[in-house]
This record gives structure tokens, C-alpha cells and sequence, in this order.
């Protein structure tokens, strides 16, 4: 009999299974194999009046892998569960536990932080019992979703046509909505800026005005900057230089969150693209005659790294680059901080990318890159930089100029092409030396509004808000996207980074759950929520106790925005139906807007929205040179023009726009040679 592993990835399966030998045998669980009910009160599948005491069952694209599962876990002389090292994966231990009766109280559980064939083996030596207060932790906040956004949901699909809601996804589109009302109401304020640009020994440098009599120069008007370039005369003196070497120490190792905002600017990857090719470097890439993990685990609040990372990373960083490369292992986790596991990073250090990149796609080699350069770069020395602040002063004004110049490369030997600071260099000065100015000139200038967010920015929003996990952040940005209450597109002005902008159903949808559920759809309670899920994790709080305080804040803003909140009416095209006469209005449905009868479901008349009418062909005047007929300049499905035959079907004659007839592939017939 082989003992049985059961984890969550099909692919991670195949991985494992390699490392286990024959007396294993590993299968997948393919993610949950059970949700909440959608029965009982509201179809919550949860007793809101006993103790909030949840319904399960087994989804139904899952019973043939349960099925599966039962029937080896009853051959298997042992069965250890090895479901993703977070709440998540705790929760389906738990509930592959329950449905498989496998004993609770046993030690079943282990759990690994990287897929290399050491951390899979030291695993399986060191097998504990299910964490109930994670599962109890999960479960809460499974609870939590599916009253919000059940009751939520229901409630704006019925008064305004909204398709959903969520207690994370609402307060992110909350943000951008607010961020979309500062931009709106803001009023752009007038100032004005002056340079000098100097040369000396064909070195050119510019210098801004810093002060006018010794306090911090703002000028509003251009009457005020050309009463000012009035003063700026020659010569400039050179009244002060000060110099200094500047240290610039490595960035931390990527967490979750960090690796998805700078993977947006700096590979242009969204959170979702990015975290799915994470999870395919953690599961395993065949590497030559081995299959391995190539990353950490992806999801993670914690700058930490082990001891043996550190120690294989710095004896490489000094056999590589030399000792003064060598810096030391820096930790900084903020407070809400979960430290559960390690800092993304290589899984192993002599996996460099270019010894790997042979197994990779393109973008799988550009993030892993990025994830291992990162790391080490994060244990080697810091850069060095030369400074040079000069003040050149004329009557009562003061022009600065800073120069500075990389000395020591430092953690850039390794992260230079990731850093877009440049060097600005002075030519020699002394105190006390005059210069005259080529040219001194002012410019125009308006205070800009509160910059959109961008996937990255937002991202970095909701952790430093505290709000859902970093793990969560790709799902609600698509949710949001999907579901229409926002637009992600570059700007008008901009053709660089794509930014949130609120539709108008997103607008409505925050300015109602803003109107009526003020208490729970914002940042803070959010916030709070998460601590308090943290807490039931540790044992510090009742799970029942925290979702019978929710629920008696809930329900009667629920009741009252069910009795207040107005129904939204479908807009009217101004049209009659063919069919009873009745009014035609505008609907959403699940493939976008069409228009319906208002008399549904008495009359289900429909027809679709904005039709676009088929392109009549059009005569060009030439000759088909094989029937006679006329040629005519025709649309494919491709949105692409030719030149097809009048008398098409008979005729099957066609050329592109330029005259030349394309050339196709003759297929062979199967008797054919």
C-alpha cells in the first residue's frame, strides 16, 4: 500500500510525485472541493440565528475528484494533506479532512514553502495537526463575503441594475471613485519657476531659484517672475559648495504586493498576468532531466528570508562580484505583517536566469529575473553616490545646482537596468568664483490634481490601508474591470500606463452603498475587519462573536436601504416594440447592453444595441478576367477589403485592394500521392 499526498495544483502533483519515489502517490484536489450552500435564510448557507453555523457542499464540478480521491484514500496505508501553506490552503486541508474522513486530530497536515525535492522530503518527516484557528479565520471571512455579497449583490441588481458588490472590491472602487471626485473638484493654482543655464569649460549646468531674501521662493504671476528676472543678473557667485558621499542601500526582497506593483511599471505586467506566471515558477518547470520549483511561495506579506538562502546568496555574491559586493540580510515587515512565510526569492541560487531560460517562455524568464535579481540584489553592498549641492547667489536671490555621480555600483552591478536614476554632473567650482549666465528665463506652471490610480498605485493603496490581502489584489482588479464599474486605459493625456477611471454604473454603485451602508463600505471598517480576522487566527477572538457584531451592524442598513433606496428605471429609447407596442428600454445582460420590451416578461421581444449595419459593396468599375463580371470592393469578417466577382458564388474570383490575387495552399486530397 503507498501512502497517499493530496495537494491543491495538478501540476504541483506531477512535480511532487517525481520527488516522493514509488511507495507515494500524489493527486490533486484542484483547489476546493466544497463551498457554502445556497440555501437556508436568504440562500446564504449559513443559520444567521444559531451561532452562524455554515452548510456545506460539495461543488458539483468536484465530485468526480472527491469520488477519486475517496476511492484511493481507502487503499492508502496513510494520507498526508500538503494544500497550500496559507488560511486558504488550511481550509481545504480541512475540508478534504471532513469529506474524505480522514482523522482531524492526527497529525495529516504538511506544508512547504518551495517545491525543491529538500523541502518536499523535510515535509513529510514533520507532519502536524490541521491550524483550526486558521481554518475558524477562513471561514469567517467566507462568511463575511457571502453575506455582503449575496445581500449586497441582490439588493443593486434589483434597485440599480448593478451586478454585484463585495466587501473588498466595493471599497476599491470607493477609492477610485473619491480619487475620480478630487480630480474633478480640483482647481488648478498658478506658479512660475526660474533657471540659469551656465557654461563653464564646455560643461553646460542649470541652476533653480531656491530663495528670493532668504526665504523659500513661490512666485504667482508673471508680473512677479519678470519683477524677479529683473534681479537675476550677472555675475553669479558661487557663495557655497557642499560635498558628500551618499550611500543607496538594495530594495527588500518582493513580497505579494510589491512584486505585483513593480511588475506593472517596470514590465508592464498586470497583477493578474503576474501572479499567474508566479504560480507556474512556484508549481514547477522542467528543468532538463528534474523538475523544480524555481520560486518561493508567491503569496506573502514578509520581507524574511532563511539562513540558508542568505548564506548560499552571499557565498555566490562574493565568488561572483568580490567581497565588497557583499552587504548584509536587512528584515522589515510592516504591522499588519502576517510573517507567515518567506519573501519571494529563487529557490535556488545557482538557478541563475540564463541557466534557466532555455526552459522558459519569454515572459516566465522576464519574472523570474526580476524575482531573482531582486533578492540578490537585496543581500549585496549599497551603491555609492558622489554629491556635489551648489548655491550661486545675485543681489537677494539664491539659484541651486546638484550634481551627483555613481562612484560604486554596488547592488546596482546586478539591478542597474530596474533603476532610472542618472548621473548629473558639475563642472569644477570654488568658492567665491563668479559665472555669468548664457540665458535666465522663467516658466509657466499649474499645481496638477491627485494622480488615477494605476493597478500598481492602487495596489499599494489597499495594503498600506490594510484592506484584503495582497493575494486578493488581481481578483478584485479584474472584478471591478468586469464588471464594468471601471474603465482601465491609458489617458488622454498620457500613452504610458493604463489608469482606473469610474464608469457610470461604478459611480452609482459607490454613491449608493456610500448613502446607505457608510459604516461598512469604507476603508477603516475594512481595515478592521482584516485585523480581527488576524486575531481569530491567533486565538485571540471569537469567530461567532466577531460575525454577530457584523451582522447586528448590518442587517438594519440593510432594511432600511431595501425600504429607501430607489429603483432605478431602464432608459427608453423612444421606440415602440413591433410586437404589443409597448415602450423599448435599454438592458444589461450577461453579454452587455441590448434593447427589450418594458412589457417583459409579458413580451420578450429583444433585439441588440447599436447594430451595425452590414457594408453594401461597392462598384469599382474593373473587369473580372475570368467570367466578365464586375469587380466589386467587399468587407470580410476580418474588417479587411477585396475585390470579389459580382457574380460570386459562380464565380469565386477575388484580388486584394492592389490588384494582386492572393496565393493560397492547395490542400492534397487524402488519394493524393
Amino acid at each position: 500500500m503507498k501512502e497517499l499526498v493530496i495537494v491543491e495544483s495538478p501540476s504541483k502533483a506531477k512535480t511532487i510525485e517525481k520527488y516522493l519515489g514509488k511507495n507515494y502517490h500524489v493527486l490533486s484536489s484542484k483547489g476546493h472541493i466544497r463551498d457554502l450552500a445556497i440555501k437556508g435564510k436568504g440562500g446564504l448557507g449559513v443559520d444567521v440565528d444559531n451561532g452562524f453555523e455554515p452548510t456545506y457542499e460539495i461543488s458539483k464540478d468536484k465530485k468526480e475528484v472527491v469520488k477519486q480521491l475517496q476511492n484511493e484514500v481507502a487503499k492508502a496505508s496513510n494520507v498526508l494533506l500538503a494544500t497550500d501553506p496559507d488560511r486558504e490552503g488550511e481550509a481545504i486541508s480541512w475540508h478534504l479532512a471532513e469529506v474524505l474522513g480522514i482523522p482531524e486530530d492526527e497529525a495529516n497536515r504538511i506544508e512547504f514553502h518551495e517545491i525543491t525535492k529538500n523541502a518536499v522530503l523535510k515535509a513529510i518527516n514533520e507532519p502536524r495537526k490541521i491550524d483550526m484557528n486558521l481554518v475558524k479565520s477562513q471561514e469567517t471571512r467566507r462568511i463575511l463575503d457571502r453575506i455582503i455579497g449575496f445581500k449586497l449583490s441582490k439588493l443593486l441588481q434589483k434597485k440599480i441594475k448593478s451586478k454585484s458588490a463585495g466587501r473588498v472590491q466595493s471599497v476599491a472602487l470607493k477609492m477610485i471613485c473619491d480619487r475620480e471626485k478630487e480630480i474633478e473638484a480640483f482647481v488648478p493654482e498658478e506658479y512660475w519657476s526660474i533657471s540659469a543655464q551656465f557654461e563653464k569649460s564646455r560643461h553646460k549646468f542649470e541652476a533653480s531659484l531656491s530663495k528670493i531674501g532668504g526665504e523659500k521662493a513661490e512666485i504667482h504671476s508673471r508680473e512677479e517672475a519678470d519683477a524677479v528676472l529683473g534681479r537675476a543678473v550677472n555675475p553669479f557667485t558661487v557663495s557655497s559648495l557642499k560635498s558628500s558621499t551618499k550611500k543607496r542601500p538594495p530594495r527588500l526582497p518582493f513580497t505579494t504586493s510589491t512584486l505585483q506593483q513593480e511588475a506593472s511599471t517596470k514590465l508592464n505586467f498586470g497583477a493578474k498576468k503576474t501572479m499567474m506566471i508566479a504560480q507556474m515558477l512556484y508549481e514547477g518547470i522542467d528543468i532538463g532531466e528534474e523538475t523544480q520549483g524555481l520560486i518561493t511561495y508567491m503569496r506573502t506579506d514578509s520581507t524574511r528570508l532563511s539562513g540558508e538562502f542568505v548564506a548560499s546568496a552571499m557565498n555566490y555574491i562574493e565568488n561572483e562580484y568580490g567581497k565588497e559586493y557583499k552587504g548584509f540580510y536587512r528584515v522589515k515587515n510592516d504591522e499588519n505583517s502576517q510573517d507567515a512565510h518567506e519573501a519571494i526569492r529563487p529557490t535556488d541560487i545557482r538557478n541563475t536566469p540564463e541557466k534557466v531560460k532555455q526552459y522558459l517562455s519569454a515572459d516566465q524568464y522576464k519574472l523570474y529575473r526580476f524575482i531573482y535579481l531582486r533578492a540578490l540584489a537585496s543581500l549585496m553592498a549599497s551603491a555609492k553616490n558622489d554629491t556635489v549641492s551648489c548655491l550661486m547667489t545675485t543681489n537677494d536671490l539664491e539659484f541651486t545646482a546638484n550634481g551627483s555621480v555613481l562612484i560604486f555600483d554596488g547592488y546596482l552591478r546586478v539591478y542597474k537596468e530596474y533603476d532610472s536614476s542618472k548621473d548629473v554632473l558639475l563642472p569644477e567650482l570654488a568658492e567665491g568664483e563668479e559665472l555669468n549666465a548664457k540665458k535666465v528665463e522663467s516658466a509657466q506652471h499649474f499645481t496638477e490634481p491627485p494622480a488615477r490610480y494605476t493597478e500598481a498605485k492602487l495596489i499599494k493603496a489597499l495594503e498600506e490601508e490594510g484592506i484584503g490581502r495582497p493575494s486578493t489584489y488581481a481578483t478584485v482588479i479584474d472584478t471591478i474591470v468586469k464588471r464594468n464599474y471601471t474603465d482601465l486605459k491609458k489617458a488622454a493625456d498620457s500613452s504610458r500606463t493604463k489608469v482606473f477611471f469610474p464608469t457610470e454604473q461604478g459611480r452609482l454603485t459607490t454613491e449608493k452603498l456610500t448613502e446607505y451602508f457608510p459604516s461598512i463600505i469604507n476603508e477603516k471598517y475594512t481595515a478592521k475587519m482584516e485585523e480581527e480576522l488576524d486575531e481569530i487566527a491567533l486565538d485571540n477572538l471569537d469567530s461567532r462573536k466577531a460575525l454577530q457584531e457584523f451582522y447586528d451592524k448590518f442587517m438594519p442598513l440593510y432594511e432600511k436601504a431595501d425600504e429607501k433606496m430607489e429603483k432605478k428605471e431602464p432608459e427608453k429609447t423612444g421606440e415602440k416594440c413591433p410586437v404589443c407596442g409597448s415602450d423599448l428600454v435599454i438592458r444589461s445582460g450577461r453579454f452587455g447592453q441590448f434593447i427589450s420590451c418594458s412589457n417583459f416578461p409579458s413580451c420578450k421581444y429583444t433585439s441588440s444595441l447599436n447594430k451595425t449595419p452590414k457594408e453594401e459593396p461597392e462598384k469599382t468599375g474593373k473587369i473580372c478576367p475570368e467570367c466578365g463580371g464586375e469587380l466589386l470592393k467587399r468587407k470580410n469578417r476580418y474588417g479587411n477589403y477585396f475585390l470579389g466577382c459580382s457574380n460570386y458564388p459562380k464565380c469565386h474570383y477575388l484580388e486584394n485592394i492592389e490588384g494582386e490575387k492572393p496565393r493560397f495552399v492547395r490542400r492534397r486530397k487524402k488519394n493524393e500521392g
